[in-house]
């Protein structure tokens, strides 16, 4: 789908951001091992689970790009040059991206590879309302039930997302913020809930066309706004939380 554009991303727009190289995209070792050149038409049993792991820790690299800013919105990336900047073939990093498009992260651009989607401040005000009209009412009733004692082990993973945005980790950041948040919708022992508000958790990080890169100071607010949530639910102040998680999803549009 990509022959003779091997070597080369596609020629960026005109006034477009100039991409940003994935030297610091997380591939683990093990997936290095994938080898670049062409692969048997009908792989073993091993080879398939060998290949579908290699294909989940691509997915995670890219993830980490899209938020990190790596992949900047409106550009084309072809699978065989982003294989070849993780040292691993165009097959697994074709199919993540393809995973990417089914979640809306990219579309696919027919004969040269993938587009970063390119989203306004429109659609990331709808996410953080869908997203509040899931998440309020649940944290609110958790408020009223929850022993102190279960939110205090929470707390790691609130002072992970502070640890993240003091180094200006957007990737990490990501990741625990959408842990701290799992972590909490999970006491309500609703697991359709947890992978729906995580979708929507995971597409409300995805870079704005005009603002490609979190600021640091927005994560570290957004940081503070875990432990103070954290602090009101130990107390079980549940006008607090209910102040604190609303102001939380209203400043998540912007």
């Amino acid at each position: 789908m990509e022959q003779g554009r091997a070597r080369e991303e596609a020629r960026p727009r005109h006034g477009a951001p100039q991409p940003v190289p994935l030297s610091s995209a997380r591939v683990p070792e093990q997936a290095r091992g994938e080898h670049t050149h062409g692969e048997p038409g009908e792989p073993s049993p091993r080879d398939r689970v060998r290949r579908h792991s290699v294909r989940g820790q691509i997915l995670d690299a890219l993830r980490a790009a899209l938020v990190g800013g790596e992949l900047v919105p409106g550009q084309v990336y072809s699978a065989p040059a982003l294989g070849a900047r993780f040292g691993v073939s165009a097959t697994p990093v074709r199919e993540a991206m393809q995973q990417l498009a089914v979640e809306g992260a990219v579309e696919v651009v027919p004969n040269r590879g993938f587009r970063v989607a390119e989203r306004g401040p429109g659609e990331l005000a709808e996410l953080a309302e869908v997203r509040a009209l899931i998440e309020v009412p649940v944290m609110l009733r958790l408020a009223r039930t929850v022993p102190p004692a279960r939110w205090c082990a929470l707390r790691p993973l609130a002072d992970a997302t502070v640890a993240a945005a003091a180094v200006g980790d957007r990737a990490s950041y990501a990741e625990a913020d959408r842990a701290f948040h799992g972590a909490v919708l999970a006491l309500a022992g609703n697991q359709s809930l947890v992978r729906v508000a995580d979708d929507l958790h995971r597409r409300s990080q995805w870079p704005l066309v005009d603002n490609p890169v979190t600021r640091r100071a927005d994560l570290l607010a957004d940081a503070s706004e875990h432990t103070a949530l954290l602090d009101a639910l130990i107390a079980q102040d549940v006008t607090v939380v209910q102040t604190l998680v609303r102001e939380h999803f209203a400043g998540a549009d912007g």
